[in-house]
Order: structure tokens, then sequence, then C-alpha cells
């Protein structure tokens, strides 16, 4: 057990190093949330309320980092064979994978916070539910991250992986309740926003921050988890049955 973990360890830094920890990604997990705030305050024709947009730019932050990274890393990996000395180690593909997307839920959770840092020299964030508000970043990561890993096991190629993430990604944005709420949209497109584990996290997030959520919070969070193990599980399975020999 302790060499699997020793090894599960040596994974994470590896990629931390090599991918997660680079100054471009840096500079980016602090630049994207930036923009898009600022997007909506040059947009705005009121005064811009900074505790409403929260929730929509920390899950935006979070969504983006994890899948680009992920589903870009690993096919990059495959495509260089690097990867598939990764398979032939003697350790379960469970927690191979496990270390393999570890480094982008921390990538994820570290890019929320930088707005919500933001966010806490411009307005006043008393009165925030902060337990709710940490336990769906941590599982908006980890579904983003495994959906992440879900993409780059359907593709071969990084263009590939970075268009069939977009192809995920964008409907999020004006599906999941981001900056658009569910109950305006049209009730024919309102079963496909509950399909997407984005509304969920975005739910909690808008009740922890300004009680204006429409679900049950125990709803959202056992449907996060839910979507976790499923995206998990059939990412695993297809590796096993594609790329284990």
């Amino acid at each position: 057990m302790r060499k699997k973990w020793i090894a599960f360890h040596s994974i994470l830094m590896k990629d931390m190093g090599n991918y997660y920890l680079k100054p471009p990604n840096i500079s980016w997990g602090i630049i994207f949330p930036f923009a898009w705030t600022l997007m909506f305050y040059i947009r705005s024709q009121s005064p811009l309320d900074i505790r409403e947009i929260l929730p929509g730019v920390t899950a935006m932050a979070v969504l983006f980092g994890t899948t680009s990274m992920l589903a870009v890393t690993i096919t990059f990996e495959r495509k260089s064979r690097s990867f598939e000395r990764l398979l032939l180690a003697p350790i379960d593909i469970n927690l191979l994978m496990l270390a393999k997307t570890t480094g982008a839920i921390l990538f994820g959770i570290i890019n929320a916070f930088i707005p919500i840092l933001f966010a806490s020299f411009l307005t006043d964030l008393s009165g925030v539910a902060w337990l709710p508000l940490i336990g769906s970043i941590f599982l908006i990561a980890v579904t983003s991250t495994f959906l992440g890993l879900f993409v780059a096991v359907a593709v071969k190629e990084v263009f590939e992986a970075q268009t069939f993430s977009n192809f995920f990604r964008f409907p999020m944005v004006f599906l999941c309740g981001l900056f658009l709420p569910i109950q305006s949209l049209p009730l024919f497109l309102r079963p496909l926003s509950y399909a997407l584990p984005l509304t969920y996290g975005v739910d909690i997030l808008k009740t922890a921050v300004n009680n204006n959520g429409h679900l049950f919070i125990g709803l959202n969070f056992s449907a996060l988890i839910l979507f976790s193990i499923f995206l998990f599980a059939f990412s695993t399975r297809k590796i096993k049955e594609k790329w284990i020999h």
C-alpha cells in the first residue's frame, strides 16, 4: 500500500511541475476570471453587483481550468506515448487515474478562489456560507476534471480534445444558470440544463453567496457526487477497453 501511495504522490508531483505550476497557466488562472468580471462591468448598464456574478465567474474559472488542462495533457501524453509507460507500471488503473486527475482538481480549486479573493477587496462577503461554498467548489472541480478525462478518452489528437471540450463547456455557460437563470430558459431547454453537472454546482454557489438558489442543497450535492462517480467509472472502463491490450 505504501508503494502505491508513493507512486500516486510521484505522478501528482510530476504533473504539477510539468503542467499546472507553469507561469502561463498560473497567469491564465488569474487573468481569465478577471477578464470575465471586467466584461460584465463594461456591458452592464447599471452598477455591477459583484456578489451577483461571483458564483458564475467562480464556476467558469473552475470549469475552463480543469477541462482544458486535463483533456489536453492526457491526450498529449498519449500522443507522445509517455502515458503508455504509466499503464505498464504496477499500479491499479483507478489509483493511476486518480493521480493523473488530482493535479487538475487542485488547479481548479485554486482558480476558483482567485475571483473570490478579488471580490473580497471590492465588496462585503459577510454572510457567505463558506462550508457549502467550499464543498461546491471541490465537487465542481472533481466533476469538471472527470469531464476532461471523459473527453481525453474519446479523442486521439490534442486539437480534438480542445474542440470536444468546447462542445460541452459553451452550452454549460448558457444552460447551467451561471449568468442566466434556468427559470428564464424555454421549457424545452430546461431538461437539458438539469442533465449537466455544473447546474447543481452553480446552484450551491448561488445559495452560499446570495441565498438565491432554487434547488434543495442536498439534491445538488448528491447529483454532483453521482456525476463524479459515473464520469470516472465510465472513463476508466473505456481506458481499460481501448488503451490496455
